[in-house]
């Protein structure tokens, strides 16, 4: 017999434990709905495409390119072969369409062996070739050519005047990659992933180097502050691709 005023445990134990077993399982069900909200966050927006690189050539053609004070005429000795524009008879150096001032310019060559060639930069058209007004990147197998016994001639030196800090050149046959970047008077030389040469155009280190070199009495080599592009016939199979260009300020 139960006593008067009281209620069974049995009976009130439902009544008080449903709404407890309701009100969690709608807080546990709470956060996985805002768990899969946040599981598929927007996408990263991709970045733009680097436009500041324009081609000097186009791996198929002579399309932007003449002889040296032959603008229109036809190019001979260079061909292209393999998507590479290559020295493959006399013809004469060859030179972009455009000047450019201050850039960065990247391509690789490939000399046969003991093969010489030349980059040059800030060509100007009054002068009788293209290395009595612009500097040159020098290109060459230093195995078999007499010019890489001297340092000042070697691949990747300033010609005649800078020798490259370090023999990085790879032999004849192989790809070299090239990086010049030329800006105001400040240029480098790149060679294979290396600075090798730095200088500073009209600096007194500069004009001492001149007056010691072949280039002394050539009043207007390196003083163009704009030009073309020079790629040398020197006589031997040179190749150059993946010849491409940036303007810097």
């Amino acid at each position: 017999m139960t006593p008067r005023g009281r209620c069974r445990p049995s009976a009130l134990f439902p009544l008080l434990v449903l709404p407890l077993l309701a009100a969690c399982q709608g807080a546990e069900k709470a956060p996985a709905a805002d768990s899969a909200v946040g599981a598929s966050p927007a996408p990263a927006a991709a970045a733009p495409p680097d436009t500041s690189w324009r081609p000097l050539f186009d791996g198929a053609s002579l399309a932007g390119w003449h002889h040296y004070k032959a603008p229109g005429a036809p190019v001979q000795g260079w061909s292209v072969e393999d998507s590479a524009l290559v020295r493959t008879g006399k013809g004469g150096d060859i030179v972009t369409d455009a000047m450019y001032s201050n850039f960065e310019l990247e391509l690789e060559w490939q000399v046969a062996p003991g093969g010489n060639s030349g980059i040059m930069y800030r060509v100007d058209p009054s002068g009788e070739a293209t290395y009595l007004t612009g500097p040159e990147m020098q290109v060459l197998d230093d195995a078999a050519h007499a010019d890489g016994k001297n340092a000042l001639t070697s691949a990747g030196s300033a010609y005649a005047l800078y020798a490259p800090s370090a023999k990085v050149v790879k032999p004849a046959g192989e790809w070299n990659a090239v990086r010049l970047v030329v800006k105001g008077n400040h240029v480098e030389h790149w060679l294979n992933g290396t600075q090798v040469v730095t200088y500073e155009l009209g600096s007194p280190d500069w004009q001492a180097k001149k007056a010691a070199s072949k280039f002394a009495t050539v009043a207007g080599y390196g003083a163009f502050a704009r030009g073309h592009l020079a790629l040398q016939d020197h006589g031997d199979r040179v190749a150059y691709r993946r010849i491409r260009l940036r303007e810097l300020p």
